[in-house]
């Protein structure tokens, strides 16, 4: 197990330059109402070349970090938005480096002008290189301001290329990028697995995450690069340019050392992040499936509950959850003294569940909204199941297993939809109704594992339950009245 008293001199060292932090919040906010043109103007120069600066050697510091970014021989997809830093990773890509790109991949996030025009750039410098360029633009309606819609966008995108293309992203975040991640993480309260920002293991590569703003501007500078600057990137709506245009200026000139010292903080909080994911590997069996964990209490026994806060943010991670540090305490505390058969509410959607010896984190409930059911025509995918259209008789394919097969009636309306508490099914050679929560039970199936599973509809009436029993209505049918169906569960 990690140090935890290292762990623990971790947190409380980012918990102190956090309350610090909060301390320089209101003279910042007075700045900016009364003095916004002096911390923006402080601000400006640390973006520009240093007017001393040698044009070789900020481009050798440049190539060189971009050189050690490199792993294997695997080709990589470059990020570019049209902005400076990503045009000089994309120069820096084609002078040194040609061979490692497979393509450039550029996004619009159709906030204006400025964006088409920068993925117009993009599209026409990386031709003129000959790289091929794939572009993707944000969908009508989505004109938001929110920042992390943007980003969700560019990510799906950015995911798709690399998918299609088998290569690894690489974007053109710099150190400066690092410094307000990790300053921005600490005023949410991030614990240390958040803190590690970029320098979390990803499988994005950065070949300019060491390397400063200012030589980024250095590069562009010396070598011509040509690149539009983004309106967006000076509006105070959003956090992260308040951030670097603003409240860090303002913060370093108060306590200087401070992004240094995030920058150590990080560091330490990405070893530690690696030290609890291998620990959770080889002593913590965890289930995780979209948007659900579960680990045996007792496998986590044997830990404090120092020890349960590093892990915790770890496993819930495995689940798509974020822990902030309050979550983080929360679901520690009802890890040692939770009663079986309690739940809690963490923020973003999650509860926690004790069921049967095990620790189940899970999306929590919708509103109790009515569900309508899905028409069954053809390959339907429902939430995490498949069901998909067969030929021969259910159950003997010698493959799909009875219950996850059934013939059902051709001439009636077919629907899927989750169970719900008071559905009744007639089992397959039975003679009444039995209520289907019994037949989950009889098949073994938890109440945790039974919320949206689905049910097979004829009409009204329910006359499949995949993976549990068919119904009577399957009984008797010839091939011409019947159409087989299989059921594949597909998020295990």
């Amino acid at each position: 197990m990690p140090d935890v008293r290292c762990a623990r001199s971790v947190i409380d060292w980012m918990a102190g330059v956090a309350f610090e932090m909060a301390d320089y919040v209101p003279a910042t906010v007075a700045c900016a109402k009364g003095a916004s043109d002096t911390a923006t103007s402080d601000a400006v120069p640390s973006n520009e070349a240093p007017s001393d600066f040698l044009p070789s050697d900020v481009v050798e510091r440049v190539h060189d970090a971009a050189r050690a970014s490199l792993r294997g021989t695997a080709p990589l997809v470059l990020a570019v938005s049209g902005g400076r830093d990503s045009m000089v990773l994309l120069d820096v890509f084609a002078r040194f480096f040609r061979d490692r790109v497979e393509c450039v991949a550029t996004f619009d996030h159709g906030s204006g002008t400025a964006a088409t025009a920068a993925a117009e750039l993009v599209e026409r410098r990386a031709t003129a290189l000959g790289i091929p360029v794939r572009r993707g633009r944000m969908k009508s309606g989505a004109g938001t301001r929110r920042e992390a819609e943007w980003r969700a966008a560019r990510w799906s995108f950015l995911d798709g290329v690399s998918r299609a293309t088998g290569a690894a992203v690489a974007t053109a975040h710099t150190l400066d990028d690092q410094v307000e991640t990790v300053f921005m993480r600490a005023l949410r309260g991030s614990a240390a697995r958040g803190l590690a920002g970029l320098y979390a293991t990803s499988a994005v590569v950065r070949p300019l995450l060491g390397v400063a703003r200012r030589d980024v501007c250095g590069y562009a500078a010396a070598l011509g690069v040509e690149w539009i600057e983004d309106p967006s990137n000076l509006s105070r709506l959003h956090l992260r340019n308040r951030v670097r245009l603003e409240l860090l200026p303002v913060l370093e000139r108060s306590a200087p050392g401070l992004s240094a010292a995030l920058l150590e903080i990080s560091r330490r909080a990405a070893r530690l992040r690696e030290e609890v994911d291998d620990e959770i590997a080889q002593r913590i069996p965890a289930n995780a499936a979209a948007g659900t964990l579960e680990v045996a209490r007792a496998d986590l026994q044997g830990y404090d509950a120092a020890g349960l806060r590093l892990l915790w943010p770890a496993l819930a991670a495995r689940a798509g959850a974020v822990l902030d540090r309050r979550g983080t305490e929360r679901i520690t505390e009802f890890t040692i003294s939770g009663r079986a058969g309690a739940r809690i509410q963490l923020s973003g959607g999650w509860e926690v569940v004790l069921h049967r010896g095990s620790v189940i984190l899970r999306r929590a409930r919708e509103a109790d909204e009515p569900i309508g059911a899905h028409p069954l025509e053809g390959e339907v995918s429902f939430g995490g199941w498949l069901f998909t259209p067969s030929k021969g008789e259910p159950g003997r394919t010698g493959v799909v297993p009875a219950t996850w097969s059934a013939a059902l009636p051709a001439d009636a309306a077919l629907s899927v939809r989750p169970w719900r508490s008071g559905d009744r099914m007639t089992p397959l050679g039975a003679t009444a109704p039995r209520r289907v929560k019994g037949l989950f039970r009889d098949a073994g199936i938890d109440a945790v594992r039974r919320r949206g599973w689905p049910v097979v509809l004829a009409d009204d009436e329910i006359v499949w339950i995949p993976g549990v029993r068919r119904g009577a209505a399957s009984e008797h049918l010839s091939d011409r009245r019947a159409v087989v169906y299989e059921c594949e569960r597909h998020d295990d």
